[in-house]
């Protein structure tokens, strides 16, 4: 199944650990049982850190994602639909809906019309004041969500951006709306882009070494920052060119500016891939082939990359330089965890 694989070093340091431990002639039957009570436990707990990590058989993921625990996380179930969209289903003041769980998004966003239909309409004041916010310069209204959950998790009341040309955007077709960083950051989920759980932390008092553990199993931690605008880079480099990308669970692919590719000499081809970003209309995205990006420490395999020219709020956040989105294709293929609690991403 693929959720309780330990190394041959953690299990044979673990019974070292028991022998060396062990008194010799005066060993009865309650110490072996305390012995035994407490590797059991280390093994468990090692296997709960291990269900964050390590994907689940296709035929036993059903029957398991309902079982994984982990101490003072609550697990929601996804699935993934066209274009690598991750979506969560969710009730929203009591009523069914579907999101995109997106980390390019700072904010929780649902579709007008889908709104209403949830009883969520513009905040107001009196006759005349409305709530506003601004997205990539454009002023939307804001909503106010009673109660919003996932399974057994409930992310309690929430302010929401309601935004009516949602459903035009190709990336949010079918969906209700947009599961954004206010959320996750505030119940710091850890995403899994291969096992299709995320975990939200709902005692602050737990701590996990998810960074050994993460180790062990040959991934590689890259450090997340949080950008003065609220989006999450991290950093990469190609041919030795340092630079940052976003990291955007709600981009299907991942895109280089045009641009930037181009300083570097990198030859780009065309394709017959369009894609939307938010406030424009589509682009037409070329491929370049690259053999060595790597993020923080991390060799990316080799692999075709969409080239398109990134409209500026992309490219401007803050003081840091931004040359790409990282998108689901390469966080799925790189068996991405995005820890919003150490601010870390692993890849291997």
């Amino acid at each position: 199944m693929g959720i309780h694989r330990f190394s041959n070093g953690v299990v044979s340091a673990a019974q070292q650990l028991l022998e060396t431990a062990r008194p010799r002639a005066a060993c009865d039957a309650r110490a072996r049982r305390l012995h035994r009570t407490a590797r059991a436990r280390r093994l468990q707990k090692m296997s709960l850190l291990l269900a964050c990590i390590a994907p689940l058989s296709i035929s036993g993921a059903a029957k398991n994602r309902s079982a994984v625990q982990l101490a003072g996380y609550k697990a929601v179930r996804v699935h993934y639909g066209p274009m690598d969209r991750m979506i969560m289903s969710v009730r929203i003041n009591g009523q069914p809906a579907s999101l995109l769980l997106d980390t390019g998004s700072t904010q929780l966003i649902l579709d007008a019309k889908a709104a209403e239909s949830f009883g969520v309409t513009p905040s107001q004041r009196g006759l005349r004041y409305i709530r506003f916010t601004k997205i990539e310069g454009e002023l939307f209204p804001i909503g106010f969500v009673q109660n919003i959950s996932a399974d057994s998790m409930s992310f309690g009341s929430s302010l929401v951006t309601l935004q009516r040309s949602l459903h035009a955007e190709s990336a949010i077709a079918g969906l209700d709306g947009v599961l954004g960083l206010d959320i996750l950051l505030r119940h710091k989920a850890l995403i899994n882009c291969r096992t299709k759980l995320v975990f939200f932390k709902v005692d602050q008092a737990q701590r996990i070494n998810l960074g050994s553990v993460a180790a062990s199993e040959k991934f590689t931690r890259v450090p997340i920052q949080r950008e003065d605008t609220g989006a999450l880079t991290v950093p990469c480099s190609i041919r030795g060119q340092p630079t940052r990308l976003l990291v955007d669970t709600g981009a299907f692919i991942t895109i280089l500016h045009e641009g930037f590719v181009r300083s570097l000499g990198l030859p780009a081809e065309a394709t017959r891939i369009s894609a939307q970003f938010a406030g424009g209309g589509f682009k037409k995205i070329n491929a370049a082939k690259i053999d060595d990006l790597h993020i923080g420490a991390f060799k990316v395999p080799r692999k075709k990359f969409g080239v398109a020219p990134l409209p500026q709020f992309a490219l401007q956040q803050g003081s840091s330089k931004i040359a790409g989105i990282l998108g689901m294709d390469t966080l799925y293929i790189c068996h991405a965890i995005i820890d919003l609690d150490g601010m870390n991403l692993f890849l291997k």
